[in-house]
């Protein structure tokens, strides 16, 4: 017969992750925007991490107005991505892909120079090449969700839509 777990106990020993959001932005001609941060070598998607006790559709409103200087109003979640723990990171991170919606003008981005060198909207392939091979199929999910009006998961390859 087995014992139950006093609470504290119980969940002191669940899974923990960390939490990062990004945004998908494409402009009128569907280029994807992709930014520079100047603490890293690797362009990524506008996001961050998500604060403690923030919602994952909040921080990406916040990444987005901190980042560009836009007020954008972040739709559907797009992809959930989980991967595992890598390098000095000992946790699973879960990563959310909301929908950014097209931007018509893009001289309304003001970048915060504290944290990114630029920005550039991309193809496909510019994305492939400037994205981490792990972070990459994110974009690609997260346009076919967005065309499909779905939430697509992710695992670290491959892709199977839930709804």
């Amino acid at each position: 017969m087995s014992e139950w777990l006093p609470p504290e106990e119980w969940f002191s020993k669940l899974a923990a992750f960390h939490a990062v959001v990004s945004v998908l932005i494409t402009d009128t001609d569907g280029r994807v925007l992709l930014v520079k941060p100047n603490y890293q070598d690797r362009w990524t998607l506008p996001g961050g991490y998500v604060d403690e006790g923030e919602a994952p559709h909040e921080a990406a409103v916040r990444e987005v107005r901190e980042e560009l200087g836009l007020n954008l109003q972040v739709g559907a979640l797009l992809v959930v991505d989980w991967a595992p723990p890598a390098g000095a990171r000992t946790r699973a991170l879960m990563s959310f892909t909301f929908d950014g919606g097209t931007l018509d003008d893009p001289g309304r981005i003001r970048l915060r120079v504290e944290e990114l060198d630029g920005f550039a909207f991309c193809t496909a392939a510019e994305v492939a090449d400037r994205l981490p091979a792990a972070v990459s199929p994110r974009v690609s999910t997260a346009r076919t969700a967005r065309q499909r009006k779905c939430t697509m998961y992710l695992a670290g390859r491959g892709s199977v839509p839930f709804t």
